[in-house]
């Protein structure tokens, strides 16, 4: 379970110092998310759980006469998406909670969120919330991973280093929303309408370059589900575990990559 304190803390500045390796991680599926918000109509954007910003920068981009707000709970995530985004006047990011936060001058036609939107602790209240400061006919586009049997960067290495699976599949966390028929009852509970589920597959990069591997190995520690373990490993405990994700990660590589199939659903709704 990942709660909304670990983003404040430690998760978020892991992921605040890392966000190239999670861009590079994410690209593919970026590309296909900014296709569907593309086919969206509106010049007022909500970026949910912006993370460090590129979604939200590469639709200002796109709209250069919309305004686009990326709402996120880790200061260190905000502060980096603030500097990313100095040459993009049309983009701004907020620090806060999108399960309650408001700002009384601003209705999103689109809200939109690449992988932010498992992590409310209610996430009933927290999409009722962004309905009710939406426009009539908003359109909500955002992407969610699939379950972790489908996503082996996920499921192999937890495998590898015995991790124990969640009590609920549904707790704050990356896999939150891989049950359709579950994110359909979030959706209807928060006045969202005709949800539709694209699954993609996607190319996940764990590692690149001359030594994917050891590159792969350096992410895998810093994001994801083993990285706690992996950082609180010490001694041949923590020998031991490297050696075993550094074999697995040799199996995936091809050439200057290391790379993995990952399986998502882009989710769409209206207001």
């Amino acid at each position: 379970m990942t709660t909304v304190m670990d983003w404040h803390a430690r998760t978020g500045r892991s992921w605040a110092d890392n966000y190239r390796l999670t861009d590079r991680s994410f690209a593919s599926l970026t590309e296909r998310l900014l296709e569907r918000i593309g086919e969206r109509d509106g010049n007022s954007v909500l970026d949910i759980g912006c993370g460090a910003g590129q979604l939200a920068l590469a639709v200002a981009r796109q709209r250069p006469g919309a305004q686009v707000i990326g709402v996120d709970v880790s200061p260190d995530l905000v502060t980096v998406a603030t500097e990313r985004g100095t040459q993009h006047g049309n983009a701004s990011f907020v620090l806060a909670d999108a399960e309650t936060w408001r700002d009384p001058d601003f209705s999103p036609e689109v809200l939109i969120s690449r992988h932010g939107v498992m992590f409310f602790d209610d996430p009933p209240a927290a999409f009722a919330n962004l309905a009710n400061m939406a426009g009539q006919g908003a359109q909500l586009v955002f992407s969610c991973f699939r379950t972790p049997a489908e996503n082996p960067w996920a499921s192999e290495i937890a495998g590898l280093l015995k991790l124990p699976p969640s009590p609920d599949p549904t707790a704050p966390g990356p896999f939150a929303f891989a049950n359709p028929e579950h994110v359909r009852g979030i959706l209807d509970a928060g006045g969202w309408r005709d949800p539709q589920f694209e699954a993609v597959n996607f190319v996940y990069i764990a590692g690149k370059g001359d030594d994917p591997v050891e590159d792969a190995l350096e992410f895998f520690q810093r994001i994801g589900p083993a990285a706690q373990t992996l950082q609180t490993l010490e001694g041949e405990d923590r020998t031991r575990a490297l050696g075993w994700v550094r074999d697995w990660l040799v199996e995936h590589r091809s050439g200057d990559l290391v790379a993995f199939t990952a399986a998502a659903w882009i989710v769409t709704a209206s207001r």
